[in-house]
């Protein structure tokens, strides 16, 4: 690791900018110094260097601050299979709760900074502050869920659903944390892009560019600017799964 990236530092929630989207609301200021004392440190993760691997004890989740990430595990054949992009007020590491150890890698994908959240002290505080138990288990149901959007998008979808869904989920994760909702600077490859869509690489920049002569996006390199939101809406809208 780069010694310009300390490897953990103390941080207060309390003070924190994110703490509307990682921390539930109406926390009295007691139950927010338990937080606090609970979340032992930051870490920052340089772009490309793993957060946690495959097989790596679990110990602790963890609330992404800023940066971003993707979460990959490796198929039969040797070859990364994409599963997910996180993005700041998100949570990883949830995989790793059922059999005490992380099932995919989380590699960052620009230089990056967690809250590290020790598990066995938010299982403890959770079952004294009800709300941070409702929390956590929001959390876990948000994941469900978007592993449940995942199978619908490579069960049934065509190629330009799939990316039309792919662009309105990111640009309204965006949003929800101040962001534009028409402009994102895309923190994957393309090829990353494909691996998560079940989409080959080049099927991915067809796809780009076929939206782009469309009107319905400009790209430019890794920045795009959506054109038309309805005409992306209307390609999702019209999928019926059979």
């Amino acid at each position: 690791m780069s010694p310009s990236f300390p490897k953990s530092y103390k941080v207060a929630c309390s003070n924190c900018n994110l703490r509307e989207l990682c921390m539930p609301m109406g926390l009295s200021e007691a139950e927010l110094r338990y937080i606090d004392e609970m979340v032992g440190s930051r870490r920052k993760v340089p772009r490309g260097d793993p957060l946690f691997t495959h097989g790596d004890p679990f110990k602790a989740l963890y609330a992404i601050r800023t940066g971003f990430f993707k979460t990959t595990v490796t198929a039969q054949d040797g070859r990364d299979q994409v599963t997910g992009f996180q993005m700041a007020g998100e949570v990883v590491g949830l995989d790793g709760i059922v059999h005490d150890r992380h099932t995919c890698d989380a590699i960052a994908l620009e230089d990056s900074e967690v809250c590290v959240m020790p598990y066995d002290e938010l299982e403890a505080l959770s079952r004294e502050v009800t709300a941070l138990q409702n929390h956590v288990h929001k959390i876990m149901s948000r994941e469900i869920v978007r592993d449940q959007s995942m199978m619908l998008l490579l069960g049934s979808m065509r190629a330009e659903e799939r990316l039309a869904a792919f662009l309105l989920n990111l640009v309204q994760r965006l949003h929800a944390r101040g962001f534009s909702p028409l402009e994102l600077v895309l923190r994957m490859t393309r090829e990353e892009i494909g691996s998560y869509l079940g989409l080959k690489l080049e099927t991915v920049s067809r796809m780009f560019s076929k939206f782009a002569e469309q009107g319905i996006v400009e790209v430019r390199q890794r920045h795009v600017r959506i054109l038309d939101t309805v005409a992306l809406q209307q390609l999702v809208s019209q999928h019926h799964p059979e």
